[in-house]
């Protein structure tokens, strides 16, 4: 099973306050345990809001947002893990370096896998998502 574990953003990373070289040094620790077990697949740091843009859908038009954005719907990092359960998941987060030192709040998440899809997943759509998935794996 594979989880997205999404880092909510503070008000230090929205500020664009960068980690210390102790949170930076243990948060290197922790993804080579992460790696090292197997567990980790991705994971990044992204810069804060302000840097980025949203494009709302609605029919075929699109509208273009720039950032900041409110806090409460803000990013600042995730890591992809590849483990047994949702539970092994929360067990390896428990396990992480605080980013937050005035508290914070960090989001797992399951990712679909082909067989969440059921029937709707025909042979010739699981052929083009294996496809892609050996293709973007690729590139790495």
């Amino acid at each position: 099973m594979r989880f997205m574990i999404i880092v909510r953003a503070s008000k230090d990373s929205e500020a664009g306050t960068l980690p210390s070289t102790e949170l930076l040094a243990a948060m290197g620790k922790y993804n080579e345990e992460l790696a090292k077990a197997g567990v980790m697949v991705a994971g990044e740091g992204l810069h804060d809001s302000s840097k980025g843009a949203r494009i709302k859908f609605s029919g075929a038009n699109r509208t273009v947002t720039q950032g900041p954005f409110p806090l409460d719907s803000v990013i600042a990092g995730f890591w992809i893990f590849e483990v047994k359960s949702k539970e092994e998941a929360i067990e390896w987060v428990k396990r992480a370096p605080n980013p937050f030192p005035d508290g914070g709040e960090i989001e797992i998440r399951q990712l679909f896998a082909a067989e969440d899809f059921g029937e709707n997943l025909t042979p010739e759509l699981k052929e083009q998502e294996d496809r892609l998935r050996a293709q973007t794996e690729g590139k790495r």
